[in-house]
């Protein structure tokens, strides 16, 4: 009996230079090299990447946001400000297929590593600008990060309750969901590539990452002109019993959006008659697609929070589940991962690691089908720095002398 093949990594033949730092670059490169491809990531040794030290442990120790965000790359620590080292970098570009920055716009043309210089000795390379607001525009020269981007956009009026602070979301969500349209793009110009054989100029910024995230919501208040009620932590769909709610042990995030869900609710909470009450609800869409719409949205909301006040939340959550009404526990990420990595209810998709501190665990990319790379852990700063200028033709010598003049780092 033949056993089944898995398919090669799908980039596994595409090179990619990594310049940028802190999340949303290295987000995008993470992606591409879960996939398979090469990953150079290049970082100035008198300035390291900061996330590689931004959880404050003991001197040197790398963290586990650099561990997570740099796995499967290669290290090259040199300073781009040095014009042999700068020509070391162009020798590896004419034979790379993407370049990943995220300087302020301007900064790489000073750098003399500008899209067009770039182009010049490469014209099929897929060159990906990530910035704070784009490379063209009157907030273009500003710098930012995650949580500025989300009072900006709007986001933080997007969460939390009509009268309450702004509340932002509480992890980088901007930062990784750019990463991540990063690396769709970059797909998507390979693609482009293999078809005409033309590099691509991607510009794309935590803005439009942010953006994207909240189309829905965009969308809306475009066509209406006017901003909607902060949603608190009810559904974007607008049911009644779309919402959190508090029970015995715990609160029960529910998603009963369709006539048919929300009336399975009700009759599981011991609401007989509410799904059906003209002067409570109101039904809305067509055929099997009908939702509901609070009429008196204040009677509802007493009479559910009641109700589920007097059910436990875990058991409610199977109930309700097993009915065919999603619905889960609120819970914290630990006790979450903890019930996954015991097989409860999702696969995390995890990866066993032997880094330099011992083994840890690492995510996967979150796909599967696609032959996945085999992960590797996150270079130490400059791990591949002496082997690739070798390889760039430099001599011992010249190495031993930019490593000591603070040019290079080298390191295992």
């Amino acid at each position: 009996m033949e056993t089944e093949q898995m398919p090669p990594p799908c980039l596994s033949d595409v090179r990619v230079i990594d310049l940028s730092h802190v999340i949303a670059g290295p987000a995008a490169s993470m992606y591409l090299a879960a996939l398979g491809a090469e990953v150079l990531k290049v970082e100035n040794p008198r300035a390291p990447d900061v996330m590689r030290f931004v959880e404050g442990g003991p001197e040197g120790a790398m963290s586990s946001t650099f561990a997570t965000l740099n796995a499967g790359k290669k290290s090259l620590a040199i300073d781009l400000k040095n014009p042999r080292l700068r020509d070391v970098l162009f020798g590896l570009l004419r034979d790379a297929d993407v370049l990943i920055e995220n300087f302020r716009p301007g900064v790489a043309e000073r750098l003399g590593i500008g899209y067009e210089a770039v182009r010049a000795i490469n014209p099929r390379i897929i060159y990906l600008s990530i910035s704070g607001y784009g490379q063209a525009g009157a907030w273009s020269r500003f710098g930012a990060y995650d949580q500025v981007v989300q009072a900006l956009t709007g986001m933080m009026m997007a969460s939390g309750e009509e009268d309450g602070p702004p509340t932002k979301v509480g992890f980088p969500v901007v930062d990784i969901a750019t990463g991540m349209l990063g690396a769709m793009s970059v797909l998507a110009a390979l693609h482009r590539r293999a078809a005409t054989d033309a590099g691509s100029r991607i510009d794309t910024s935590l803005a439009q990452g942010a953006l994207q995230l909240m189309r829905p919501m965009a969308v809306r208040v475009l066509a209406t002109e006017q901003d909607g009620p902060r949603p608190g932590n009810r559904g974007f769909s607008g049911s009644p019993g779309a919402a959190t709610f508090r029970c015995a042990g715990g609160w029960l995030a529910v998603a009963a959006n369709t006539r048919r869900q929300f009336g399975v609710l009700c009759d599981l909470l011991g609401l007989p008659g509410v799904a059906d009450d003209p002067a409570l609800v109101r039904q809305v869409g067509d055929g099997g697609a009908t939702n509901v719409l609070p009429v008196d949205a204040a009677e509802l909301r007493r009479r559910l929070e009641g109700a589920f006040a007097r059910h436990d939340a875990a058991a409610l959550e199977l109930r309700l589940n097993a009915a065919g009404v999603p619905a889960a526990r609120v819970r914290r990420m630990g006790e979450f991962l903890h019930e996954a990595r015991r097989g409860l209810h999702v696969d995390p998709g995890l990866q066993r690691l032997q880094g330099d501190a011992g083994e840890f665990l690492q995510l996967g990319p979150g796909v599967a089908g696609l032959g996945v790379a085999g992960a590797t852990p996150a270079p130490m700063l400059g791990a591949g720095t002496a082997d690739i200028l070798r390889r760039a033709g430099l001599s011992p010598e010249e190495i031993g002398t930019l490593a000591q003049d603070g040019a290079i780092r080298v390191s295992g």
